[in-house]
């Protein structure tokens, strides 16, 4: 029994110790494992502000932090940057086609009457005298067609009167006409040489009459005052017609031409229209308004507007443009250099697209060049988007 139990545990040896041996001889033909590949940096950027590459790891410039790298990796090839949908849901985006619209362009502004300046005139005196009598005592003050403004006293023409009146009673008309001629080369009005010729006696009094109905815009005289020749007395300006100067920004310069219509309301007038024609556009900006100006010429018959008066001005036919292609305005991202969309390209993927700009009107902007008809645009979210750092490190890739 003893020698059965001693081969046992001779025999459990010899396994044990073969078994050893063995793992020895694979153990040697194992090949260890090789060390983990280091991962490959692009460049290094500040997650708040992506668009700024580094090339070496360092202090962010603009934030109190270290600089983060971008392996390659993280680099998907597919172009754009994809977004799941429950990210799209979180971020309440929304897609639109890029379609063809008819655009109208509206235009309002406001406006200022004014006199027109071609319709002022200055009243002088056609002679050195005394102003005897001042009908027209402050400016402003209305007048009619051919009432009297003032009186004056011109003693100067008396000699030359006389003179005249002397050749008159010789009967040789030759004379006659050329002392009549010498009188009206001293600025004396036809009506006072017809006056002349009735009475037969020097007239040294004159009166200046209004030649339109409108008002004293400047007043130069008082009675009693002496005046030389041709010394300006009044200025005159009419009601009828007025200007509307409109002012407008340089982004509608396109909107008007010489001989646009438009139309104009006043709150002095509720419910009354006041149709005009543009009749000057003017050619520099108003430096302090940064807006460009353009006069339009209104007719005003009953005299209800007046100089100062503020009105309203709308287009009289609206323009519409020809079918373009278009995105809602807020579709599109300024960035102060560049306009672009994001162009939905499938599959959760978005991709960022410089395009062209036209005209914006009724919420919709017209798309000149990098979309075509049918692509699909994010509308809504965009801008929560453009804010995460992966999709704003793909930005600056796209060409300006």
């Amino acid at each position: 029994m003893k020698i059965k139990t001693g081969f046992a545990v001779l025999l459990a040896l010899m396994l044990v110790a073969g078994g050893y041996y063995a793992g020895l001889r694979q153990s040697s033909h194992v090949v260890a494992a090789p060390a983990p590949a280091e991962r490959k940096v692009l460049y290094w950027y500040d997650p708040m502000v992506p668009g700024q590459r580094f090339d070496k790891p360092g202090r962010s410039p603009f934030m109190e932090m270290d600089l983060v790298p971008r392996y390659a990796d993280e680099v998907d090839e597919t172009p754009g940057v994809g977004i799941s949908a429950a990210q799209q849901q979180n971020l309440g985006m929304k897609t639109v086609q890029v379609q063809r619209r008819q655009l109208e362009s509206p235009f309002r502004a406001f406006a200022t009457i004014a006199p027109d300046e071609r319709s002022i005139t200055v009243i002088a005196a056609p002679a050195a005298g005394v102003v005897a009598k001042l009908y027209v005592r402050a400016p402003l003050q209305q007048v009619k067609a051919g009432e009297p403004l003032a009186q004056l006293w011109i003693p100067q023409w008396t000699q030359a009167q006389q003179e005249y009146l002397a050749v008159r009673a010789l009967g040789d008309a030759a004379l006659t006409r050329a002392a009549r001629e010498r009188l009206q080369l001293q600025f004396m009005p036809e009506e006072v040489i017809r006056a002349l010729d009735r009475s037969g006696k020097p007239q040294t009094s004159l009166t200046l009459r209004s030649q339109h109905a409108g008002y004293v815009a400047k007043l130069d005289v008082r009675e009693g005052a002496q005046v030389a020749a041709m010394t300006s007395l009044f200025e005159m300006a009419r009601l009828d017609p007025v200007w509307l100067v409109i002012d407008y920004p340089q982004s509608q310069a396109q909107a008007l031409s010489v001989g646009s219509e438009l139309i104009a309301t006043s709150e002095s007038w509720p419910g009354e229209r006041f149709p005009g024609r543009v009749s000057e556009v003017l050619p520099q900006m108003d430096t302090a308004t940064r807006t460009l100006k353009a006069r339009i010429l209104v007719d005003n018959p009953q005299h209800k507007l007046k100089p100062g008066m503020f009105l309203s001005v709308s287009r009289a036919q609206s323009l519409l443009s020809a079918p373009v292609l278009a995105v809602p305005e807020e579709a599109v991202i300024d960035t102060g250099s560049a306009k672009r969309l994001l162009l939905a390209s499938g599959n959760g993927y978005f991709q960022p697209v410089v395009v062209e700009t036209g005209l914006t009107a009724q919420g919709w902007t017209e798309i000149r060049s990098g979309m075509k008809e049918g692509d699909s645009v994010v509308s809504s979210g965009q801008f929560l988007i453009d804010s995460e750092a992966s999709l704003r490190s793909a930005l600056p890739e796209v060409a300006k």
